[in-house]
């Protein structure tokens, strides 16, 4: 209660000390720390009593790098800094007649309370900065037994659609990054790995919607920065999650740590058993002169999937000032997916002409090993460090369907067969260097290099069957496809702050070299270009915890190896997806405008952008002039450079605690988009306007027992060719602690009401198509967590702390 007092008074006390000015005034700075793992502490309170009016107290908290900057009068004072459960800091008797830097002030856990204290203000689950979003995944009860798809799905400004796909603020180019850097978990299918990554296994994800320059420019949305766990207490500690859930989705995770000495040896990692039963509907009208109008496929998808995570590492402290932390990660996937599809055809009078089953049995091994080595050097504690990274990873993939097809009307006729197999390779080796250099208390300079080099084959072959019931391969269709890319990337930026001003300017240099070759086949393509990608990032201090911020920067998104592949894919026969190899990348320009503001139990913050792209990517739907051996006609759909693509909106976030057992965070998002171009003398002019709306509310019940509500809506919208509809979905959860607080028992329902499909509608001059597609359905999910070595207090010490960011100079 004491405490709780003495931040009052000093709420309400900083803003007019803080207004204080002339010859009287001071100014108090410094850094607190834990003495053990020299971290910094955030919302630390710094207390300054004046002797001569003691019942006249200022000061203020620590940021999240642990530093405070505190104005008061010249006088005598005595000074301390306070934080739960460690032994205070005291300074008797100062003197204060002119600013002052204390330094670094550590401070020491307090045994003598540390298993006592109740910890009763939670940190919430959504904390937000100036240039960035932090999402804290350890709060969220809605995603305890799901994937890293489930954790990114509540993540403000950030979206997943019902195929797994990331978009921010509506743009789906996101760059996704693993503990800072790109990761092969990510590299051959970023959806089904996010999915098969458990949740347990991240501590934070990171919203950087105004990257600086020593960000890749990848990525017009944007950039995720997915942090995983390691641990940061001594001796061995750590937690197992065993979950069960309907459909099957059965698992185990683990997060260990064990620290000592120079020494700390971590791993994360689980294994799991899902079957995900999906959906899906297609409805066409063919126009002009063709013997089926109509044609209607119902498709019943089941994936069955073992997986298997580890990230095993280990850290070592050399000394204060250097470090080394290694790494192994493995993932290890078995699937096997069932495809059933129903083909109906009927006649102008909507007549039921001819039915076709088609029935696709896929068995899928998809693995990554991937090494990491780190090191980290501090030339001193003010800032001046190097840090240079090393990754190597290996990924497979292969997937082996058998396809049958067999007539169910009129008559029944025999079955004919195919099979396909796709295997696709990939080597990525990763060097990247960042020199940081202090100029000053205020500025900043920063330099590095990365080399990024991805080498992917995908190796396809299609085999058909002859009259007499034996395969052999189409060579028509079977196809290696190879894919170099190699990007070297140069930059510099520099930061300054004075007074309540702060600048933060980068450039950004990208060499790009592309070679796409397809063996047997006369395609042979190279793209080489060096591009220049300019940040600029404004920030300006209105009041004490109100600011404004302004970003520039120029993105790129590259295409994917999957859209410049030629050759079309075989789920569907009449419905294919073909990539096209003369893809360019394209370009966008973005601004930023932020305000931040916050009250003791309320945080608001709003952003309005504007981003102006060319050579927009866009997936079209077009006939092929080509039919089925049934006739019936066969739609392409693939990617083309469709001209430019202006797009402007707004978003609001809000955090609000109206009691101590209540908490609220929700976020409104809304923009539109206006697209101009044209491709085979067909105008594909849009302009398209959505929104999409997220309120999570988190509610302490009687008994230990927590309940969380999480309700997402996203708008009607609509591109070139496609309109979609609005879609609503409810995740619920419960969650009790037992067991002395060491073990937590959670129950939650993903997806409610059963309502998460995409449902779409696409008009052109030759067809029109409704679409409906359900990616998984209603997943009912109990989870058990056991900590042990855990006592409360260093529990919420760690989820607080969390890993440091990779380091720079935020504006």
């Amino acid at each position: 209660m004491k405490k709780t007092l003495l931040l009052l008074s000093i709420f309400l006390l900083q803003y007019s000390f803080a207004q204080q000015s002339g010859s009287d005034s001071v100014t108090l700075t410094g850094t607190v720390v834990d003495s053990e793992t020299n971290d910094p502490l955030e919302f630390a309170t710094l207390v300054v009593r004046s002797l001569d009016n003691p019942e006249k107290v200022s000061g203020g908290l620590t940021d999240a790098e642990g530093k405070f900057n505190v104005t008061i009068s010249a006088g005598n004072y005595d000074v301390s800094v306070e934080f739960m459960s460690y032994k205070s800091y005291t300074l008797k008797n100062q003197s204060l007649t002119g600013s002052k830097n204390l330094g670094t002030i550590p401070l020491s856990l307090d045994i003598a309370q540390l298993d006592e204290v109740e910890v009763v203000g939670q940190r919430t689950t959504v904390e937000l900065r100036l240039d960035k979003k932090i999402y804290n995944v350890g709060q969220d009860l809605t995603t305890k037994g799901g994937s890293v798809s489930d954790v990114l799905d509540n993540v403000p400004s950030v979206s997943v659609d019902v195929e797994g796909n990331v978009s921010l603020r509506g743009n789906d180019n996101v760059r996704i990054l693993i503990n800072g850097r790109p990761s092969g978990l990510v590299g051959l299918n970023s959806a089904d790995a996010l999915r098969q990554l458990p949740s347990d296994a991240i501590e934070k994800v990171e919203v950087i919607t105004s990257p600086s320059a020593r960000y890749d420019a990848e990525g017009t949305g944007g950039i995720l920065n997915i942090i995983l766990k390691k641990g940061k207490a001594d001796g061995f500690n750590g937690s197992v999650t065993v979950n069960t859930g309907i459909p099957d989705n059965h698992g185990v995770s683990t997060n260990l740590n064990y620290r000592t000495g120079k020494f700390n040896f971590f791993t994360n990692g689980g294994y799991s058993y899902r079957d995900a039963p999906g959906n899906s509907y297609n409805f066409t009208e063919y126009k002009g002169n063709v013997d089926n109008r109509f044609l209607e496929e119902t498709r019943d998808r089941n994936r069955k999937s073992n997986n298997l995570n580890a990230n095993v590492g280990a850290e070592y402290n050399i000394n204060d000032k250097h470090s080394i932390v290694g790494s192994v990660l493995i993932r290890d996937q078995n699937g096997d997916n069932t495809t059933k599809n129903y083909t109906d055809k009927f006649d102008d009078n909507r007549n039921l002409t001819n039915q076709v089953f088609r029935y696709t049995g896929e068995d899928e091994k998809d693995k990554t090993l991937e090494f990491n080595l780190n090191y980290l050097g501090k030339f001193n504690d003010e800032g001046h460090e190097l840090s240079v990274a090393l990754q190597h990873s290996d990924d497979e993939e292969d997937e082996r369907s058998n396809i049958y097809d067999q007539p169910v009307y009129p008559d029944e006729g025999p079955r004919t067969y195919e099979k396909l197999r796709t295997f696709e390779k990939q080597k990525n080796i990763l060097v990247q260097a960042d020199y940081v250099l202090p100029l000053g208390e205020e500025s900043q300079f920063e330099a590095g290099f990365k080399s990024n080099l991805n080498d992917m084959s995908n190796d396809y072959t299609v085999e058909n069957q002859d009259d007499e019931g034996n395969f052999y391969v189409n060579d028509s269709l079977t196809n290696l496809f190879n894919y170099d890319e190699h990007i070297h990337a140069f930059y510099a930026q520099y930061g300054t702050k004075f007074d309540k001003f702060s600048v933060l300017l980068g450039l950004r240099t990208e060499i790009t070299n592309i070679d796409i070759s397809v063996e047997g086949f006369d395609l042979d393509a190279k793209k080489n270009y060096t591009k220049v990608f300019p940040t600029v990032n404004l920030g300006y201090e209105l009041r004490e915890n109100e600011s404004i911020t302004l970003g520039y920067n120029r993105r790129i998104r590259r295409p994917w190896s999957r859209f410049l592949n030629p050759f079309p894919s075989r789920e569907s026969k009449t419905n294919v997806f073909q990539g096209n190899a003369d893809l360019n990348p394209s370009y966008s320009d973005a601004f930023d405008l932020g305000y931040l503001r916050q009250w003791t139990n309320l945080t608001f913050n709003a952003s309005v952008y504007y981003q102006y792209a060319t050579d927009v990517f866009q997936f079209i739907s077009e006939p092929t002039g080509n039919v089925t051996d049934e006739g019936d006609p066969i739609i392409k759909r693939g990617p083309i450079n469709l001209a430019t693509d202006s797009r402007f909106g707004f978003e609001l976030a809000l955090m609000y605690s109206p009691f101590q057992w209540w908490r609220i965070n929700t976020d409104f998002n809304f923009f539109r988009s206006s697209l101009r171009g044209s491709y085979n003398d067909v105008s594909y002019d849009a302009d398209n306007t959505s929104w999409f709306t997220r309120l999570n509310s988190k509610v302490n019940l009687p008994g230990k027992i927590d309940f969380q509500t999480i309700l997402f809506y996203r708008g009607p919208y609509s591109n070139s060719q496609n309109e979609y509809k609005g879609m609503l979905s409810t995740n619920l959860a419960f969650s009790k602690d037992i067991l002395n607080d060491n073990a937590t028992v959670s129950l939650n329902v993903s997806d409610l009401f059963n309502s998460r499909k995409r449902k779409m509608e696409t008009i052109t001059d030759s067809f029109e198509t409704e679409s409906e597609f359900q990616w998984r359905e209603r997943q009912f999910t109990l989870s058990f967590t056991y900590r042990f070595n855990q006592s409360k207090r260093q529990r919420d010490r760690q989820e607080r702390n969390g890993d440091e960011d990779m380091g720079g100079f935020e504006g």
